[in-house]
């Protein structure tokens, strides 16, 4: 399989830095039983080989997932139970960050817009549908579709033609080179999906998520819990698990409850005030993981007073964020400084952020007229430690007379609100799915994402908008470096958000619960879980 430079660069990248995140910050803590895994990450040991399969395996979650369809995600929640378990990639990212195969067996670039891959045979969809590559074919069809509307068209929107040339090999032809084109293969939104499903289904699809992967979708009950069942005709190594339950369960403590019982093996979206609990427990195990993600203040570009940048940059300026990170994340991840993370393609150290000055805070809302300052809504979801945020936003903000009121709404409705634009201010994160700038870069800040794509700051540039257009054809990885820098550093001079936090990702586990591992990108993987 070729592997250009860009990839190579990815995987020591996130390496890199994975190593130094758990150097500083995952080390077994006294009262846990935590084991550090290859990648350096703190959770449960690898799997015992002689450990008997088996079981079910039931993981409490913060919120619901709104969508099932790879087509239609908008957030991890939805994505981490599909991914690797009912749908599957052409590819995919494994421990170390490489691309390894998946639905393809090998690839190759043929030319700069031409990419081939040889397909796996013998595999079948859930419905009994032969993977093959009409089917590949179609699943790209339909996520292009106009008349589909997927929000992760962007996404795809390099693929010119996909031409099948026989069964089992398919080419990719490309409108440009496209240098990101594996890590969006390997994303979630990739997952390829049985051709019979989308004539049956349609947009209904996400009520019968139909892929090829280890698992089967059983039933979901909305606001309660999704079921996957077992695939005992998987192509690959057979499932260890029985099945597969994600169980909404909003309260923080519950959720840490229902682990110390043996209700659930695993509470994933831990909160960071309820770490010590964790590790202070003789029933439970803290696992913390390198993650992909930022956490930010978005601003709503297209509102009245935020349409003038000096009022962004006034807030901006106006923001403690360490004082964040000490305060309320218990210095559990660090302060973020733009949208790229340290983990992924793409970051560099040499963005500048606004610093803390509320002087000039001051001084830039007196130019914009607004002198005795002016009252604001932030929105966010039901999450403690974005609650807790805005309530330190709402002191931070008092300081330069914005008057902050905290509206706190489920998530499925905070995301509603903030999709169609009603928000004022808002605190969200971006749970990159792929380790490339790209996927934050368009869907953050591009034109044409704005709204259920993910530019919910309405932030619109035309020259931000050709640089990541560039970033995305550029393959000198130097060069592609160097146009990212220049777009965040656009991007935060104008203060469309606040970057505030490099995330990392936690769970509480079940003592006795092995080979759980939750991907940079948030989702929790359960290839080699087994239980006591």
């Amino acid at each position: 399989m070729k592997k250009t430079r860009f990839f190579q660069t990815l995987i020591a990248l996130t390496v890199a830095v994975s190593a130094a995140l758990a150097g500083c910050s995952s080390a077994p803590q006294a009262g846990t039983n935590a084991n550090t895994n290859a990648s350096g990450q703190t959770g449960t040991a690898a799997p015992d080989a002689t450990k008997k399969a088996g079981g079910t395996l039931v993981i409490a979650r913060l919120s619901d997932a709104n969508n099932l369809d790879p087509h239609f995600l908008t957030q991890i929640n939805s994505a981490a139970i599909i991914h690797h378990k009912v749908y599957e990639g052409l590819v995919r990212m494994d421990k170390e960050s490489k691309y390894v195969g998946a639905l393809a067996t090998e690839w190759k670039q043929l030319d700069d817009v031409t990419w081939e891959f040889k397909l796996r045979s013998g595999v079948t969809f859930h419905d009994g549908t032969p993977f093959n590559a009409e089917a590949v074919k179609a699943t790209i069809a339909r996520v292009q579709d106009p008349a589909v509307g997927s929000n992760r068209a962007n996404l795809f929107e390099a693929i010119k033609e996909v031409k099948v040339v026989d069964d089992q090999t398919v080419q990719f032809i490309l409108h440009y080179p496209y240098t990101p084109l594996l890590s969006v293969l390997a994303s979630a939104e990739g997952g390829i999906l049985s051709p019979k499903a989308i004539e049956q289904y349609g947009k209904e699809l996400t009520k019968h998520p139909t892929g090829t992967g280890p698992y089967k979708f059983e039933s979901w009950t909305p606001g309660q819990e999704v079921v996957l069942v077992k695939n005992d005709s998987y192509w690959g190594d057979k499932p260890k698990l029985d099945k597969v339950v994600f169980k909404t369960v909003p309260e923080d403590t519950t959720r840490l409850a229902m682990v110390e019982t043996g209700e659930a093996q695993v509470a994933e979206q831990l909160p960071v005030t309820e770490v010590d609990r964790v590790q202070n427990s003789t029933s439970m195990t803290l696992g913390r993981y390198a993650s992909f993600s930022s956490e930010h203040i978005g601003i709503n570009t297209k509102k009245k007073p935020f349409d003038d940048v000096r009022v962004r940059q006034a807030i901006a300026h106006a923001i403690d964020k360490p004082s964040i990170i000490q305060g309320v994340y218990n210095d559990v991840g660090t302060a973020a400084h733009a949208s790229v993370s340290p983990t992924m393609v793409g970051y560099s150290p040499n963005v500048k952020d606004a610093k803390y000055d509320l002087e000039l805070s001051k001084k830039l809302l007196a130019e914009a007229g607004y002198a005795n300052g002016f009252k604001a809504t932030i929105y966010l979801n039901d999450n403690k430690a974005r609650i807790n945020v805005a309530e330190v936003l709402q002191q931070q903000l008092k300081q330069i007379n914005i008057d902050l009121e905290v509206k706190v709404l489920e998530f499925g409705a905070y995301i509603d609100a903030a999709t169609k634009g009603e928000t004022d201010l808002f605190i969200s994160g971006w749970g990159n799915a792929t380790g490339d700038a790209d996927y934050n870069q368009y869907n953050l800040f591009h034109t044409k994402s704005q709204g259920a794509a993910g530019n919910h700051s309405f932030y619109s540039n035309p020259e931000v908008d050709k640089l990541i257009e560039e970033g995305r054809k550029e393959k000198d990885e130097e060069k592609r470096k160097q146009i990212y820098e220049k777009a965040q550093q656009i991007e935060m001079d104008e203060a469309a958000l606040v970057p505030y936090r490099y995330s990392e990702n936690l769970a509480a586990i079940e003592k006795g619960v092995e080979g759980v591992w939750i991907s940079p990108a948030g989702h929790i993987e359960v290839d080699d879980i087994t239980l006591p």
